[in-house]
């Protein structure tokens, strides 16, 4: 008896712990009726061979591949008027604005406050620098290069004059470098976002939880996205309960999520199934490579961001 008591009692607060907030899945529809274009539309080797390229995904354990370095190098062997354009670079999102997809992309801060568009925590893949992004000025980042182009790292500013309200933005806050401030500042530059209700919605997301609750209590209006992936199966250093709770969303009790952003090869997850299936929360995949794996997960998931080939029409 007293078993069965514990078991019930573990199993509530459980569902507790993990339980989204369902209630606002009418806000979130024109993310769900148009694709997400992960870091805007960016090159990736003129790669046509989307079946090689989501094997390439699978090869380094489901993280979100990019095989911007192979287009690179490509560009030895192209004629001296090629270009690539690189992933969250104004182009890259000039370009999904033109064919009318929605766009994800990552803020971050530099060391003296500005708002800037950029993923990783170092410039290294990107600009060739062996230095952390927040450890910068902006006027640094200035000196250096996206990819070997002409483009630079853009400010945060500078993308939503770009993307003007016309397709959907969803607005993933880093956790590199002081947090609280980069959340805080997005929020109050996305406070005079003037967007066209129609097509220009926006919410944000993070993988910190910490995020999302800060949200919850200075800006409850916001839609607010959770992500995650299965910690245990990617190449992210935390400590083992760190995995435990992020990989199964324990912490939703404190932000209570409009959406969860997951993995998409980890669909199948408990926690995952459990929010989607029991509570009938949005759900997001990221990062979809080929039309062959979004055409199975798209039977899964309400939003699909995708990278590296061009969905057709959304179904």
């Amino acid at each position: 008896m007293w078993i069965l008591l514990i078991v019930v009692i573990v199993t509530a607060v459980y569902l507790f712990m993990i339980a989204p907030n369902s209630g606002r899945q009418e806000k979130m529809k024109p993310f769900c009726e148009t694709y997400i274009a992960h870091r805007g539309l960016f090159d990736n080797n003129g790669a046509d061979n989307n079946e090689a390229v989501d094997k390439a995904g699978d090869k380094i354990g489901g993280k979100a591949t990019d095989i911007l370095t192979e287009g690179i190098n490509a560009l030895e062997n192209r004629e001296h008027d090629s270009y690539i354009i690189p992933e969250n670079s104004l182009p890259a999102f000039e370009r999904a604005v033109e064919k009318g997809y929605g766009i994800e992309l990552d803020v971050q801060t530099t060391s003296d406050g500005r708002l800037v568009v950029f993923h990783d925590e170092t410039l290294k893949r990107m600009c060739g620098v062996d230095k952390k992004l927040y450890e910068c000025t902006y006027d640094e980042l200035m000196q250096y290069s996206l990819a070997g182009t002409e483009y630079k790292i853009p400010l945060f500013d500078e993308v939503l004059a770009v993307i003007a309200g016309k397709v959907p933005l969803i607005v993933e806050i880093k956790s590199e470098g002081n947090l609280l401030r980069t959340t805080r500042m997005t929020a109050e530059r996305l406070d005079s976002y003037i967007v066209n209700p129609e097509t220009g919605a926006w919410c944000v997301e993070s993988f910190h939880p910490l995020v999302l609750r800060w949200l919850k209590k200075n800006r409850p209006d916001v839609l607010r996205g959770q992500l995650s992936t299965n910690f245990f199966k990617s190449k992210i250093k935390r400590a083992w309960y760190e995995k435990l709770v992020l990989t199964n969303l324990m912490l939703n009790f404190l932000s209570r999520p409009d959406f969860v952003a997951y993995n998409y090869r980890y669909k199948n997850q408990p926690s995952f199934w459990l929010c989607r299936v029991l509570y009938g929360v949005v759900t997001a995949a990221w990062t979809v490579k080929s039309e062959k794996v979004l055409r199975d997960v798209e039977k899964v998931f309400d939003v699909i961001i995708f990278d590296s080939f061009l969905p057709g029409g959304k179904e």
